[in-house]
């Protein structure tokens, strides 16, 4: 317990810093996403001539809907590449909904470029659409490659899809979701050797090189380079793992100048343990404490495979740990006079919440922290709250199921009984999607504005 709070106020004091006045994060970025999407319309625009044919019609549509599925690729790529900026600022659940709903417009761009590229050229050329589409694979410059890469795109969109990839192991998913990479690498040279625009305007296609240069860098920076590099310099390994309640277990892992990571309460890390069973699974958990003394704590439900085998870690495993990723933290809050928080948790939406608890900036009697679980037995951690809220003199209220199972409803009416002025506080949000999405509705009834309730969702 020591351990677990010495960086408790020093914590606060790095939150309190971090607090400012903020604008939507994601306009900008949007800003800039459309204007890439107006520029590649432009290009188009400029090559394109009078159209009457059919086949004119068929290739004009195949040529911009080519061009959109290019950029459209780039964009879910750098989506891919966990930049802190972006991570930090806009929150890791926000943008893999990006990353996710650009891949169903690249995969729908693919479908349409092809069908329609190769429909035009087979109208011009008084042929059918299955010879028309061996002589272009066959004859074109790169398109053996791009096929390739075509085929692979579509797999990928196909197993990414929700009633598919419930079906799969997480790990089956994500191995063949790195398979984009080789894909787009196969696919973007016949856009440059095959694409009108590029051949006629030389600018075009130093641009698009430069976009997808950047993209490439930033994969490698973040997804490759910035990790080995955190791996060497901290040189994490499990300290120890401890019970905290059933079927609920924390993994206390020791490393090296720990103070550099700069990881903030509400965070989390792609974990890797290198023991046998788990080596070839990354997953994401939540700190569960601030920093101190050289230890890192995550607290675990058993909710699968890797999560059961967690408990069974010897000390002295060697860890490989990605981040720390996500916007969950005490820079979201609004500064103004009278401003409380409340935290609302749910599950294993605890560990964020507790490390919360202990290092957001709030005074006595303006922090309060509801804890919903299924019954008192599962309420994690509860030791260190009840603790961490008598030292910062704050609320801790807890919401189990009734004796028969019922369950207890979190509505604006039972909010604002217990905090009458609801509407002055800023409100965390971590547990199941049910939980959050009627906490979410319960608080927005109840007069708390948008700007004020921060959720985080790892449901992805």
């Amino acid at each position: 317990m020591q351990m677990i709070q010495e960086g408790g106020r020093a914590a606060r004091r790095r939150a309190e810093a971090r607090m400012r006045p903020r604008r939507s994060p994601a306009t900008p970025l949007l800003a800039v996403l459309w204007a890439g999407v107006a520029g590649v319309v432009a290009l188009w625009w400029q090559g394109t001539s009078a159209v009457t044919a059919t086949a004119d019609w068929l290739t004009g549509a195949g040529r911009i809907t080519g061009l959109l599925a290019g950029y459209s690729t780039a964009v879910v790529i750098a989506l891919m590449a966990r930049v802190p900026a972006l991570e930090r600022r806009i929150g890791s659940d926000r943008v893999a909904r990006w990353h996710a709903m650009a891949g169903r417009y690249t995969v729908f761009l693919v479908l349409a470029h092809f069908l329609l590229i190769l429909g035009g050229y087979a109208v011009e050329a008084g042929t059918g659409l299955v010879e028309q589409t061996v002589t272009v694979v066959l004859e074109y410059p790169d398109m053996i490659e791009a096929t390739i890469g075509t085929v692979l795109l579509l797999v990928i969109g196909g197993v990414s899809a929700a009633a598919v990839r419930r079906r799969l192991r997480y790990e089956t998913w994500y191995y063949l979701h790195l398979l984009t990479y080789a894909a787009v690498y196969l696919a973007f040279w016949h856009q440059l050797s095959t694409g009108s625009e590029f051949a006629a305007v030389p600018p075009a296609q130093t641009a698009w090189y430069a976009l997808y240069g950047t993209v490439t860098a930033l994969v490698l920076w973040y997804r490759v380079l910035v990790p080995v590099r955190l791996n060497l310099r901290h040189r994490l390994r499990v300290e120890s793992t401890v019970q905290e309640a059933p079927g609920i277990v924390s993994v206390i892992i020791r490393g090296e100048r720990l103070d550099r990571l700069d990881a903030q309460a509400g965070q989390f890390f792609r974990w890797r343990f290198l023991a046998p069973e788990l080596r070839w699974t990354s997953n994401p958990y939540s700190l569960s404490a601030p920093p101190a003394s050289g230890l890192l704590r995550i607290t675990v439900k058993e909710a699968g495979d890797h999560s059961a085998a967690l408990a069974g870690l010897s000390p002295g495993t060697r860890v490989w740990a990605e981040g720390p990723y996500g916007a969950l933290t005490a820079a979201r809050r609004q500064r103004g006079r009278g401003t409380k928080v409340l935290l609302i948790a749910g599950g294993a939406g605890i560990t964020p919440m507790r490390a919360l608890f202990e290092t957001i900036p709030a005074g006595p009697g303006d922090l309060t922290l509801l804890y919903r679980a299924r019954s008192q037995e599962d309420l994690a951690l509860w030791g260190e709250l009840q603790a961490i809220a008598r030292t910062r003199k704050a609320r801790l209220l807890y919401a189990v199921n009734g004796p028969d199972g019922e369950r207890p409803e979190i509505s604006s009416e039972s909010l604002t009984r217990v905090l009458p002025d609801i509407e002055r506080h800023d409100v965390y949000l971590c547990g199941p999607p049910g939980l959050a999405e009627e906490s979410y509705a319960a608080l927005r009834e109840a007069g708390v504005p948008a700007r004020r309730i921060h959720h985080e969702s790892f449901e992805l």
